[in-house]
């Protein structure tokens, strides 16, 4: 089973392009946890993810979120490889099939409740 879910926030706005199939959007979303250090000091770790979502979840993602609003994203990994200077290289993101836009108006960008979610198979405005 290839699936995953992350609760994170945005690191920048959404990046949105419009191609033939239709409107897709880049997430930069930041996880983070504690963690103790061999001194037994806690620190503080954070993990970038490139998250990519398509058609109605792209839409509503590109009008709702911006900077700092709180996510919630389910979908499946996938890898996929370039060329750069004759040398094979990788880029792993999450496509996104649900997202699930958390916390309150003050995050960021307005929204109608404070929590929406927009999945892939929605066709009805939320």
């Amino acid at each position: 089973m290839n699936r995953a879910i992350l609760c994170g926030h945005l690191g920048r706005d959404p990046e949105s392009r419009e191609t033939r199939g239709g409107q897709v959007v880049r997430l930069s979303v930041a996880t983070s946890e504690r963690r103790k250090d061999r001194d037994g000091n806690w620190t503080d770790h954070t993990e970038w993810h490139r998250v990519v979502c398509f058609g109605r979840t792209a839409e509503n993602c590109a009008r709702f979120l911006a900077k700092g609003r709180q996510v919630l994203v389910e979908g499946r990994i996938q890898t996929s490889t370039y060329e750069k200077d004759g040398e094979t290289r990788y880029s792993t993101e999450i496509v996104a099939e649900r997202v699930e836009f958390v916390g309150g108006r003050g995050d960021s960008a307005p929204s109608r409740s404070s929590r929406n979610v927009s999945r892939a198979s929605d066709d009805v405005p939320f």
